[in-house]
C-alpha cells in the first residue's frame, strides 16, 4: 500500500495492557501548573527502566478545572495497578505538593482506585485536615506557603501501552521532520500521551540482548550502520534514517486514531516507508494493523471503544 510518496508496510504495532490514571494539577497560573507536570512526568520514557510512562495530556482552561484555576492534565501508565499507587504518591508527593500554589485532582471516573492524598497527608504531620465535597475526600495539607489540596484517592483503568510507528526516510534530517510532523499531530488525540521527548524515539530496541542481564538493546534490524553487516536487516537501499513514536492510550481506539492521524502526515512531510514494531504476536494482547487503520477496518483486538474524553467538569467547589 502507498500514501503520498510512502510504502505502507504490512505489518502491525504489538501493544500491551497496562494502567492509567490521569492527574489534574492546576496553580495561580498556568506557568505554574506546567512546571509542576513538567517536574511530574520527568524520567518517564518506559516502563523498562522509569517504573511508569507518563506525559501532558493537554492544559485545562479554569473552566475545565475543578478549582477554577488554570491546569494541566497527566496521563501516567503503569504495568500494575499497584504500582500506580506507588508513583502517583512519588511523583506528586515530591513534584506537585513542592510546587508553589499547586493543587492536584484525581481525572478518572472511575470504579477502581488508589490512596494517594490518603498517604501524602501524614506529611502534614498530624495538622491536616480532610473535607467531603460532593462525595469526594479531599485532604488539606498545610505548608509553609499556605496549604497543598490533593484528592483522597485517584481512579486507574485498564490502559493500552506501546502502540507505535517506524518513520523511515532518506535521510536523517528529512525523516526526523517527518516523524516530529506525525507526533505533533498524534499528541491532539484526547487519551492518549508520547512518552518520549517530543514524542521521537532515535533508539528502539528489542528484548534481550547477548549481554547477560541486559533485558533490552539496540533493535539492530532497523539500524542503518549494520545494513551492511546484520544479514536480518529489515532497510533497504534507499533507507538511511528511522525513527519510532511510541503511543499510550487509555483505550485502544484512542491509540488507533493516533497511529491513523499519524501515517497520514508522516507520508505527507516526506517519509519512504512507515512501518510498526511487533514481536510476532506472542507478548501483546493488542495488535494494530496499519493497513486495517488506513481501509477503516476493524481493529484486531478485544477491547474497542470510544475516543476518551477530556476530564469532566468541577467536582469539589
Amino acid at each position: 500500500m502507498r500514501l503520498q510518496s510512502a510504502e505502507i508496510v504490512d505489518t502491525f504495532a504489538e501493544a500491551f495492557e497496562m494502567w492509567v490514571s490521569r492527574v489534574i494539577v492546576t496553580a495561580a497560573t498556568i506557568e505554574w501548573a506546567r512546571a509542576a507536570a513538567q517536574s511530574m512526568t520527568g524520567f518517564a520514557t518506559s516502563v523498562i527502566r522509569c517504573k511508569c510512562e507518563a506525559a501532558v495530556e493537554r492544559e485545562l482552561e479554569p473552566d475545565e478545572t475543578p478549582d477554577r484555576r488554570p491546569g494541566v492534565s497527566v496521563l501516567l501508565f503503569t504495568i500494575t495497578e499497584d504500582g500506580m499507587a506507588a508513583r502517583l504518591i512519588e511523583r506528586v508527593g515530591q513534584c506537585v505538593m513542592t510546587c508553589p500554589t499547586t493543587a492536584c485532582y484525581n481525572g478518572l471516573k472511575t470504579q477502581r482506585s488508589v490512596i494517594v492524598g490518603g498517604r501524602l497527608r501524614y506529611f502534614g504531620d498530624g495538622w491536616q485536615i480532610s473535607k467531603v465535597l460532593g462525595g469526594r475526600r479531599l485532604w488539606r495539607v498545610p505548608v509553609m506557603e499556605g496549604e497543598f489540596l490533593v484528592d483522597d484517592r485517584f481512579g486507574v483503568q485498564p490502559a493500552v501501552g506501546g502502540g507505535n510507528l517506524l518513520i523511515l526516510g532518506a535521510y536523517s534530517e528529512t525523516a526526523l521532520d517527518a516523524a516530529a510532523a506525525a507526533a505533533t499531530v498524534m499528541r491532539q488525540v484526547r487519551g492518549v500521551i508520547l512518552p518520549f521527548p517530543q514524542g521521537v524515539v532515535r533508539c528502539g530496541s528489542k528484548i534481550g540482548s547477548q549481554y547477560k542481564g541486559l533485558i533490552a538493546s539496540t533493535s539492530h534490524t532497523y539500524c542503518p550502520t549494520l545494513r551492511a553487516v546484520a544479514s536480518d536487516t529489515q532497510l533497504g537501499d534507499q533507507i538511511n534514517s528511522v525513527f519510532e513514536i511510541v503511543v499510550d492510550g487509555v483505550d485502544l481506539h484512542a491509540v488507533e486514531e493516533a497511529m491513523r492521524r499519524g501515517i497520514h502526515v508522516a507520508a505527507e512531510h516526506g517519509a519512504l516507508q512507515i512501518s510498526a514494531g511487533n514481536y510476532g504476536g506472542s507478548l501483546g494482547k493488542y495488535h494494530v494493523h496499519l493497513h486495517g487503520l488506513l481501509n477503516g477496518q476493524a481493529p484486531d483486538s478485544d477491547m474497542p471503544g470510544p475516543v476518551a474524553t477530556p476530564p469532566g467538569p468541577p467536582a469539589p467547589s
